[in-house]
């Protein structure tokens, strides 16, 4: 049940979550090093193991503070600027790779010339095919999303919010799949996942985007569950809302890679 607050901030309890993050997370990383050095893969999974365990167990006591009437206006504003900022720091990381994206693209034939980099015979990606496809489809799983962000704010509509939400989840395994099959058939063709600054660059950006899908699918299939459940409301949806906010980033940096690393990578190969 909720209890009545006599003022709009929350004032949080000691908590363990934030101290395990922080140990499980060094754990994950540090041993992520060691596996890339040939030592053990066994620190890395426990780490990981340990993250999962941190975030549940940390999201789900955010989800029961919400239960408990603790997400007041004032409160619901500063998680929706903490996810604010969240996304800009997700904007940064994928700038990265745009640069080295386009710093690649801009060299041309000549400024190779002379150097020890051989360029490879690279089997071009046709754009209009599976990555189109995969446009079309992220970019109606954005409709969906906002179809089901609609019948909760302004209609309340519970069944259309948890179809809506349903529909986003099936394109979203539909990119996923698509795109794996995509990766086999270029490493069918030749492709590899490194020894070239080309490869690299273009499994890297469309990786870690593929990555956000499979966060940003999980992300909506726990707001699918708490639909089913009734967790949200036209008032109370902040963890909703940051899961539409997270889609809408997905769909718009694939559009930027399908724009620079298809059709304009592409043209640079041809």
């Amino acid at each position: 049940m909720a209890h009545a607050k006599n003022h709009d901030y929350h004032i949080l309890p000691p908590s363990i979550w934030p101290l395990l993050g922080a140990l499980f997370g060094f754990a994950m990383l540090f041993g992520a090093v060691l596996w890339m050095h040939s030592i053990t893969p066994y620190l890395f999974w426990i780490g990981l193991a340990g993250v999962l365990y941190t975030m549940f167990g940390w999201w789900a006591d955010v989800v029961h503070e919400s239960h408990a009437g603790d997400h007041t206006p004032v409160v619901q504003i500063g998680l929706r600027y903490g996810f604010i900022l969240f996304i800009m720091s997700e904007v940064m990381f994928f700038a990265a790779w745009f640069w080295s994206v386009f710093k690649h693209l801009m060299y041309s034939m000549s400024d190779y010339e002379g150097s020890e980099y051989v360029i490879p015979v690279i089997y071009p990606v046709d754009p209009f095919s599976l990555p189109l496809i995969n446009t079309v489809i992220l970019l109606l799983s954005g409709c969906t999303i906002t179809w089901a962000h609609h019948a909760l704010v302004h209609g309340n509509v519970r069944k259309d919010l948890i179809a809506g939400l349903a529909l986003t989840v099936a394109l979203g395994i539909a990119f996923t799949a698509l795109q794996a099959y995509e990766y086999m058939e270029l490493l069918h063709e030749g492709w590899k996942f490194g020894e070239d600054i080309f490869y690299s660059n273009f499994f890297m950006a469309t990786g870690f985007h593929g990555f956000h899908v499979i966060i940003g699918t999980i992300f909506l299939i726990v707001c699918l569950v708490r639909a089913k459940r009734g967790d949200f409301t036209p008032k109370q949806h902040v963890g909703f809302e940051a899961a539409a906010w997270y889609w809408h980033f997905v769909d718009v940096v694939w559009l930027f890679l399908f724009f620079v690393v298809y059709i304009w990578g592409t043209s640079q190969l041809g």
